[in-house]
């Protein structure tokens, strides 16, 4: 067993398990549709006294960019969205969201699109709402599909982003099987991958986690793909360079008594829990 494995095995023992829907959706207790639905409300919890739900989503045609199984996307819809349109890159997902669709009966103001973000189907100023829920650190590229949401927003609409900075507790993306916090400030990416890999051995959808999770470089190299290590200090440097001036910034601390820290320059990062950021379109 190398050391990253029995670092990670350790550390298990010692940190509780954070519940997650890949898990969730193992032991068939709901899928992940499913739970991103149950947990709708909480991906506009950080714009709450700033603008209310009515003045995103009702009546509006929204796009939901990185919708995974979409089921944030219907929670939107139940908000009263005229049309919501949910855009993932993983095909898989699109079963699932069509499934739930029916099922809660929003098939008719809900459809599920195949596409990268940076280079979506439709023409300019097709939308009132853009959201970007725990989308940007996804993203290969953020600046381009920054770039295709602006396009794609109409004059007076808005593009809702939050995300968690990269050293964030969970900013790694591997609290699925891995429970220590911070974990990738104490081993390296490639570290990282090998005790994935042993952790997810053997279980039911192990070769989608890995797919999801890994990606292969042509030289061979073995890579974290799933996510892009955004940090706070990039976003802003990305919003300069596209020269967007956000109608509104803020972000929010990992507990309350941590605001300090998470203001400081040197450990913010680490102890900002979610950027939230709306742009609105002149």
């Amino acid at each position: 067993m190398s050391f990253a494995v029995g670092f990670v095995k350790f550390t298990n023992k010692i940190f509780p398990a954070v519940v997650h829907p890949f898990n969730l959706a193992n032991d068939k207790k709901m899928t992940y549709a499913e739970w991103q639905f149950e947990k709708g409300e909480s991906t506009i919890a950080c714009y709450k006294g700033i603008f209310t739900p009515e003045e995103m989503f009702l009546g509006k045609e929204i796009l939901d960019m990185g919708c995974g199984a979409a089921g944030k996307s219907l929670y939107y819809a139940s908000l009263g969205a005229a049309r919501v349109v949910g855009v993932d890159i993983v095909e898989r997902y699109e079963a699932e969201a069509t499934a739930l669709a029916e099922k809660l009966g929003y098939a008719e103001v809900f459809k599920f699109v195949r596409a990268s973000a940076d280079a979506l189907p439709f023409p300019d100023e097709s939308f009132d709402t853009v959201i970007m829920n725990d989308f940007m650190e996804h993203i290969s590229n953020p600046e381009a599909a920054l770039k295709e949401a602006m396009r794609l927003l109409k004059k007076d609409g808005r593009i809702f982003i939050n995300f968690p900075p990269y050293y964030h507790p969970t900013g790694a993306h591997l609290s699925d099987t891995i429970h220590m916090p911070w974990i990738h400030m104490f081993l390296s990416e490639k570290q990282l991958i090998k005790a994935y890999k042993a952790l997810v051995k053997g279980l039911p959808d192990e070769k989608e986690r890995l797919d999801l999770r890994l990606t292969t470089d042509p030289d061979g190299t073995e890579r974290l793909g799933y996510i892009n290590k955004m940090t706070l200090k990039r976003f802003k440097k990305i919003l300069a360079k596209l020269e967007i001036k956000p109608a509104h910034y803020h972000e929010i601390p990992l507990r309350k008594f941590l605001t300090p820290l998470a203001k400081l320059p040197f450990t913010k990062e680490m102890f900002v829990k979610m950027a939230v950021c709306v742009i609105a379109k002149q």
